[in-house]
């Protein structure tokens, strides 16, 4: 393919689709969220999908630069540490976990920490030195390539096949959209996650994570906390609302029993019983408060903020 992801690398951008098989070893959190940004930019409606995308069902046909089998593949032996760091938040996590569901990224757990990041083909591989000049605050990192080893991607090939895979928490945005589209509404779905792509602009959300990345995406807990807002602003039933949580990756029903309980201690949420002809009343969620009139996505968040602690 003419163009394609990247890495941000000196003296020129390398392509990863240069490399025959290749396999990025031990990259520290930095590198690995560059790698999913690079995929990002070249892939938006795979890795990023917006709420447009996922209405309209983009990249579900292929055909473009958003399919998979138009992506180079990339194994990624990287430490669990650096991936918790890397993928703090919910979208940076969502992303790499759609690049990881759509078999772009092999992503198994590394052991043992290694002198240098390492990208290596099956032709040549380097190690991976960060510029210095990327220290100042706000630069974008760019990393060095160091030597030029054909045996490099050797010395890591059998350590990664016999690597345990590493299970991300975090649901793809697609699977978001999915979930709460099939149990509730198509609009519910927009809505929810509109509310998880605001950003928070805070002190806390410029802090670094792990003194390496800053991040603005809500944490799990945040996550599942705007999701049943949004749910409860909706009007949805609370049982088809748990349900659909469930189906987007978010958590378990009782997961959300928990939550439920915050957000009324909160006095942001009721429930409403609707008589059914047969059997026992239904529970109809309903926003009060500061919830109750939230009119965008942001004062949604702002509505629930600090309900998690």
């Amino acid at each position: 393919m003419a163009t394609g992801p990247a890495l941000p690398s000196t003296p020129e951008p390398l392509p990863l689709g240069a490399l025959s098989d290749p396999i990025l070893v031990d990259p520290g959190p930095r590198l690995l969220r560059a790698v999913v940004e690079a995929y990002r930019e070249a892939a938006p409606a795979l890795a990023d999908p917006s709420v447009a995308d996922l209405a309209s069902g983009a990249n579900e046909d292929g055909g473009d630069s958003s399919d998979p089998s138009n992506l180079p593949t990339l194994k990624a032996f990287a430490g669990e540490r650096a991936v918790d760091a890397a993928t703090a938040g919910f979208g940076p996590a969502s992303r790499l976990a759609a690049l990881v569901d759509a078999g772009v990224v092999d992503l198994r757990v590394l052991d043992a920490p290694q002198p240098n990041p390492v990208l290596a083909g099956e032709e040549t591989g380097f190690a991976l030195v960060e510029s210095q000049d990327c220290e100042a605050v706000g630069a974008p990192s760019r990393w060095h390539r160091v030597g030029g080893d054909a045996s490099l991607r050797e010395r890591y090939a059998s350590g990664f096949a016999d690597a345990e895979p590493y299970r991300l928490r975090t649901p793809t945005r697609r699977r978001v959209h999915e979930g709460f589209a099939d149990r509730c509404d198509e609009s519910v779905a927009a809505a929810v996650l509109r509310a998880l792509d605001v950003t928070e602009e805070s002190e806390e959300a410029d802090r670094a994570v792990d003194s390496e990345l800053p991040t603005d995406s809500p944490d799990p807990e945040e996550t599942r906390v705007r999701a049943y807002a949004v749910g409860a602003r909706e009007k949805v039933l609370d049982r088809t609302l748990r349900r659909a949580c469930e189906d987007a990756g978010l958590g378990s029903p009782s997961t959300f029993t928990r939550v439920k309980r915050l957000l009324r201690e909160a006095d942001l949420i009721e429930t409403v019983s609707e008589p059914q002809p047969v059997g026992r009343p239904r529970e109809r969620l309903a926003a009060r408060g500061a919830l109750e009139a939230a009119e965008t996505p942001a004062e949604t968040v702002a509505a629930v903020r600090g309900v998690t602690e």
